[in-house]
C-alpha cells in the first residue's frame, strides 16, 4: 500500500485538471492542502489518499464506483462521507441548507477517521476564507451559494461541535481560531 497516496495524488490531479476554486486558485491545491493537514493528525495512507480524493466525486465526473475500483472500498467510503448530494439541476443556493444538514448528519455519526478527513478539508477552506476576509471583509461571502454569514457560521460552528474529540490537535485549534476570527469580527 506504500504508493496508494501517490496514486491518489495522480488520480486527483487528472480529475481536477483545468479546474479553479471560487477564489480563482488552482483547484488541486485545496485537496493537497487538506491531505497535508490530515497528515499532521495521522500517518494512515488510506486516510491521506481519501483526503486528496475528497472532492473528486462531488466536483468532477469521477464516480464512487471509480474510487472503489481504483482505491478500494474503505477509501471510497471515506470519500463518500465527504461528498454532498449536489442535486444537479437545482439551484445550489436553494439546496444549500439541506445539503449541509445532510452532510452534518453524516459527520455527527462518523468515526474518528472521517472526522479527521472533514477537519482537513474544512480547515483548508477556512484558511482560504480568512485570507479573503482579511482583504475584503464580509464581502467574501458573496462568492458562496449561501451568502449569509450567520448561516455560514452555523455550519462551521456545528462542524467544530461534531469534531470536538479532535480538540487536542493543532489543526482543530487553528480551525476554531479562524472560525472565531472570521465570524466574530463581522
Amino acid at each position: 500500500m506504500s504508493n496508494i497516496f501517490e496514486k491518489a495524488v495522480d488520480f486527483a490531479m487528472k480529475a481536477h485538471k483545468g479546474q479553479n476554486r471560487k477564489d480563482g486558485s488552482i483547484y488541486i491545491l485545496h485537496p493537497l492542502e487538506a491531505a497535508t493537514i490530515v497528515g499532521t493528525m495521522t500517518k494512515n495512507e488510506e486516510l491521506l489518499a481519501a483526503a486528496v480524493l475528497h472532492d473528486t466525486v462531488e466536483d468532477t465526473s469521477v464516480t464512487s464506483e471509480d474510487i472503489a475500483e481504483n482505491f478500494g472500498t474503505r477509501i471510497a467510503e471515506l470519500v463518500a462521507h465527504e461528498t454532498e448530494n449536489k442535486r444537479r439541476g437545482l439551484k445550489a443556493s436553494d439546496t444549500w441548507k439541506i445539503r449541509k444538514e445532510e452532510a452534518l448528519a453524516v459527520l455527527k455519526e462518523s468515526d474518528i477517521e472521517t472526522k479527521i478527513l472533514w477537519l482537513g478539508d474544512k480547515l483548508s477552506n477556512m484558511r482560504s476564507i480568512a485570507r479573503e476576509y482579511d482583504e475584503i471583509g464580509v464581502a467574501v461571502f458573496e462568492r458562496f451559494n449561501q451568502k449569509n454569514p450567520k448561516e455560514q457560521y452555523w455550519y462551521h460552528s456545528t462542524i467544530l461541535e461534531y469534531t470536538k474529540d479532535l480538540s487536542d490537535y493543532p489543526a482543530y485549534k487553528e480551525y476554531k481560531n479562524l472560525v472565531d476570527y472570521v465570524f466574530n469580527n463581522k
